[in-house]
């Protein structure tokens, strides 16, 4: 397992490092960003004052409507320097463009490569990528960038196609998924259906992306426990997006995703833009570090986590990641109790009947939210909705709107505009918090 030195470091002695990298970047971005160049002139920034972490909290934060607006101010480069361009989701709103260069796909590939060493990759495994690697999606490219470092076998299958998963199963015997971790049940399903004998396949381990596998407090979900009950495979949960260029990966100890001090400065805020204490929730806010093209400085993220300083038993010196609990866009006020759709989905995860769903959220007349859920069930008897409904009062404390669905239908539904990811969270809201 491959540790890079400055994670091993005393806490002092990474802040120290951060903050040597954090004179080059402001540096950098007083030098080429448009967008950073005025916000210092602006507000009457002198980047020499700024020499420590704490110091970061003089500068305002940028957010996703920055970018949105001002997209071409925030790049470095001339346009010949551009190798790649690549967009976010858009979950919280429009796509945004990222324009990348040679160096950064260089970075990119380390960030990844050290990343899987986290999760206890080697040169030996070899690792089936359910994700795509087309459609300006940036985290399918790492993927493979980090692993082809690293020495890993990759086989690029792509996202679905549960017949092609075991057939490449079979034939390559991967040693690992990449995978969204909802499509893994489906997977178990397929299996089951077909007579393949999954349990005694090659598969020994996965790292879940996109959605959380663990609570806060690092147990495993009811979508983790969901999986490990039905298939003993490891699970190592990675948090990233694309703004980040970064990746917070678990090690086998599964106690929260490793910060990487040389990618990335990472806060935890409040409302106010204040850092929270330790056993506070915060939403994580980023500098990037080494990134050429459009670097982002104190970006807000909307993802609201929990971080952990004491030290991991691998050895690991650095912060740690807790899951995401939600993200603050996506806040949820239904009859006075506050919801995530990380909950909404732990409660749906449990229910045995329930094959998939797309959780929506809107407004009524007055404003107030309204929540329902599509749920694909087939196997629907007179006390399914009560049931249902009944875990949400348990569980959450209040009850949606349900509407059902065949699977096939709501499948139909997640993937009809083609995304990178099956959609699961509408929000149609007209103005959110």
């Amino acid at each position: 397992m491959f540790i890079p030195e400055i994670e091993k470091k005393s806490k002092q002695e990474i802040k120290e490092y951060q903050e040597g990298r954090l004179k080059e970047t402001l540096s950098y971005l007083n030098s080429h960003s448009k967008y950073y160049q005025r916000l210092f002139t602006e507000h009457k920034i002198d980047i020499k004052n700024i020499v420590t972490l704490e110091a970061l909290v003089q500068i305002p934060v940028t957010t996703k409507d920055h970018l949105q607006r001002y997209t071409d101010d925030f790049l470095c480069v001339e346009p010949k320097k551009i190798i790649d361009y690549v967009t976010t989701s858009g979950t919280m709103g429009d796509p945004v463009t990222f324009a990348m260069t040679d160096n950064d796909l260089n970075r990119l590939a380390y960030n990844e490569y050290i990343s899987f060493s986290c999760a206890d990759t080697t040169n030996e495994d070899i690792f089936q990528l359910l994700v795509t690697l087309d459609k300006r999606f940036m985290a399918g490219m790492a993927y493979f960038l980090g692993l082809r470092k690293l020495g890993a076998g990759i086989i690029r299958t792509g996202p679905g196609l549960q017949k092609l998963q075991f057939e490449s199963i079979k034939r390559f015997k991967p040693t690992g998924f990449v995978s969204v971790p909802s499509f893994i049940p489906k997977l178990i399903s397929y299996a089951r259906d077909n007579d393949i004998d999954y349990k005694n396949a090659s598969i020994k381990k996965a790292v879940c992306i996109g959605e959380p596998i663990r609570n806060p407090d690092f147990t495993l979900n009811p979508l983790g426990k969901k999986i490990v009950d039905n298939w003993n495979i490891k699970l190592y949960s990675t948090y990233a997006s694309t703004e980040m260029g970064t990746a917070f990966t678990e090690c086998s100890s599964g106690k929260g995703g490793h910060h990487h001090p040389e990618m990335i400065i990472v806060e935890f805020l409040d409302e106010n833009n204040n850092p929270v204490k330790e056993n506070e929730p915060g939403e994580v806010t980023i500098t990037n570090l080494g990134v050429e093209g459009m670097p982002l400085l104190r970006f807000k993220t909307g993802d609201i986590c929990y971080h952990h300083i004491e030290p991991c038993i691998c050895g690991r010196n650095t912060m740690r990641l807790g899951p995401v609990i939600g993200r603050k866009q996506q806040m949820i006020k239904l009859k006075g109790t506050t919801l995530y759709p990380p909950s909404i989905y732990d409660v749906l995860n449990e229910i045995s009947c329930i094959e998939n769903y797309i959780v929506e959220v809107s407004s009524s007349e007055l404003g107030i939210d309204e929540l329902t859920i599509k749920v694909g069930c087939n196997k629907l008897t007179r006390n399914t909705e009560k049931e249902i409904k009944d875990n949400f009062r348990a569980k959450l404390r209040v009850a949606p709107e349900l509407l059902f669905f065949k699977p096939s239908e709501i499948t139909a539904i997640q993937t009809k505009y083609g995304d990178r990811k099956p959609i699961v969270f509408i929000d149609n809201r007209k103005s959110i918090l």
